[in-house]
């Protein structure tokens, strides 16, 4: 009965938008004229029929490829514009950068790329990055010559890794089934995020909240932010209990605390930001690893290659270190040819990828200053964590192919035949997780 009413509420919200949106046609003014060019839009929906099919970055380069490099999209009765060349992202986030970057902007990205990125921050986290990854490497090496579900025992390393940098403790074990359930619920969140929601389409009807999803969200944040709580608690009571510097870990944590008891910071800020960089950081990390390594796998030449680079630059070094993979630009290539091909966040790349620009013609930069790829997005909005993400993921890569010699899963799979099926939410996922065999190299 509750659903019944549930669909005639949804569909009396649905006529009295509809009604809306005939009032606005005929109230418009002649400024229409210079809005961007785009695909017609129907009625009340817009133009998400245009949308319904393939991935969306997928979509929207077909649609560039007919409107233009500045498109105009109707979603219910919002108005979005896709911006899909260089020239246009360059005018958009230099001479509009200001703009853009306010409209729904956080303030915790200063606040990271102040105390966590800088670059005496990144050099005093770097033996605990190393170490995180040594672990990573043991955690494949006890399970030499089995199969592994790779991009999941990424995802928890990282996890420690970033976990360790802010705030110097792990919060799953490596490959364990705790990693699964904290990534369920971020995907969960994710997955929501990524699902059509009426209140985005019909901004009036936000406060009904007619599909749930506020209240799922809100479920799925606490359950989240009770995990950040506790470890922000525990460090607070540390803190009060011994006033000794030698007890300080001297993390991110100890500064956000810092500028909390200073006034400078509330106490709610903290666990919001540390869930903006567990979230974001340690996903977009394990996922371009794994696409990577998918890659590697796919073309076993390139995987050779690389391999002997490491094997000619680093000799019979045992152990590698975090700055030994800027020396290995064969690698680098790799990693950003990988990102290139599969960026996690697709809609940050003009005209890139498979929807774009073709699979034999690399050209790229992450530095967001050049506009042609940015997949660490640019401007204002550009990801406090760049500085980091380019140290990690070479070094975690490049650890991997110097440990292990590595096989597709399965006798009966051959390189060609493996799966590199795109499932894109907000992030570009593989959607069959890669599973391979390593081999230790004695």
């Amino acid at each position: 009965m509750d659903r019944v009413v549930e669909l005639w509420m949804l569909w009396a919200t649905l006529a009295v938008a509809l009604i809306i949106y005939y009032l606005s046609i005929l109230t418009r003014d002649s400024c229409s004229a210079r809005q961007p060019p785009g695909p017609h839009p129907f009625p009340l929906i817009g133009n998400l029929l245009d949308l319904r099919q393939g991935h969306l970055h997928h979509t929207l380069a077909r649609l560039a490829r007919i409107h233009g490099p500045v498109m105009r999209l109707k979603l219910g009765l919002t108005t979005a514009v896709v911006i899909s060349s260089r020239a246009a992202a360059r005018e958009a986030f230099t001479r509009h950068d200001r703009r853009l970057a306010a409209r729904a902007f956080r303030p915790s990205g200063g606040v990271v790329a102040s105390h966590l990125f800088t670059p005496h921050g990144l050099a005093s986290a770097r033996g605990v990055r190393e170490h995180k990854v040594r672990e990573l490497v043991s955690y494949f090496r006890e399970r030499a010559r089995r199969e592994v579900e790779v991009g999941h025992a990424v995802y928890s390393g990282v996890l420690n890794l970033v976990s360790n940098v802010i705030c110097s403790v792990d919060v799953v074990d490596v490959g364990a089934d705790s990693a699964t359930g904290l990534r369920k619920l971020v995907e969960d969140l994710v997955e929501l995020i990524a699902t059509p929601n009426v209140s985005d389409l019909y901004p009036f009807l936000r406060s009904l909240d007619l599909q749930g999803w506020r209240r799922f969200a809100a479920k799925h944040l606490e359950k989240i932010f009770s995990i950040l709580d506790g470890i922000v608690h525990h460090r607070v009571e540390e803190v009060r209990s011994s006033s000794s510097k030698e007890t300080q870990n001297n993390d991110f944590l100890d500064a956000l605390i810092e500028l909390m008891s200073t006034g400078k910071m509330a106490r709610d800020n903290v666990t919001s930001i540390l869930f903006d960089v567990f979230t974001t950081g340690s996903d977009t990390i394990a996922i371009t690893v794994e696409w990577a390594m998918a890659e590697l796998l796919r073309n076993p030449s390139i995987m050779a290659k690389a391999r002997a680079e490491i094997k000619g630059v680093l000799g019979d070094k045992e152990t590698i270190e975090e700055p030994d993979a800027g020396s290995l630009p064969y690698l680098q290539a790799v990693v950003k040819e990988a990102m290139r091909l599969h960026p996690v966040p697709p809609n940050h790349v003009a005209a890139q990828g498979r929807g774009g620009r073709r699979r034999g013609q690399p050209k790229w930069t992450s530095e967001g200053r050049h506009f042609e790829f940015i997949p660490f997005g640019p401007g204002r909005r550009m990801c406090p964590g760049l500085s980091m993400a380019e140290r990690v993921v070479p070094f975690i890569l490049a650890s991997l192919l110097h440990a292990f010699e590595w096989r597709s899963a399965g006798r009966r799979v051959s390189a060609e035949q493996l799966d590199v099926t795109e499932k894109f939410t907000t992030a570009n996922v593989m959607a069959v997780p890669l599973r391979a065999v390593p081999v230790a190299i004695t």
